[in-house]
């Protein structure tokens, strides 16, 4: 049985027992959240669709941990300008063990 769910503005196609990095949940390490927006939920070959969520299903997950991501270093440069600056960003990221899939 696998699902896929939205958040953070990504889809992601989870299962029990899987482990998903995603931006930043506001959640501490330890609690268990519900994703509530599932929008397909497969059981073996029965497949569910939702226009566009499915009403009453939710993944359980628990947070594994909080951390950021690689830094992405980021350089704008005008040719003949004079312009030249470079930035970098790090993304806040939630890691997520996905425990339960209900309909």
């Amino acid at each position: 049985m696998y699902a896929v769910i939205e958040t953070g503005g990504k889809q992601y196609r989870v299962a029990a027992n899987d482990r998903l990095t995603v931006e930043k949940i506001d959640a501490k390490a330890g609690d268990v959240i519900e994703l509530s927006k599932v929008l397909m939920v497969a059981d073996g070959d029965k497949i569910t669709l939702g226009k566009p969520t499915l009403a009453g299903a939710k993944v359980t997950a628990k947070v594994v941990s909080q951390q950021r991501g690689k830094k992405l270093r980021i350089a704008k440069f005008i040719r003949r300008g004079g312009y030249f600056n470079r930035m970098g960003h790090r993304q806040d990221l939630t890691t997520l063990a996905i425990e339960k899939i209900t309909i």
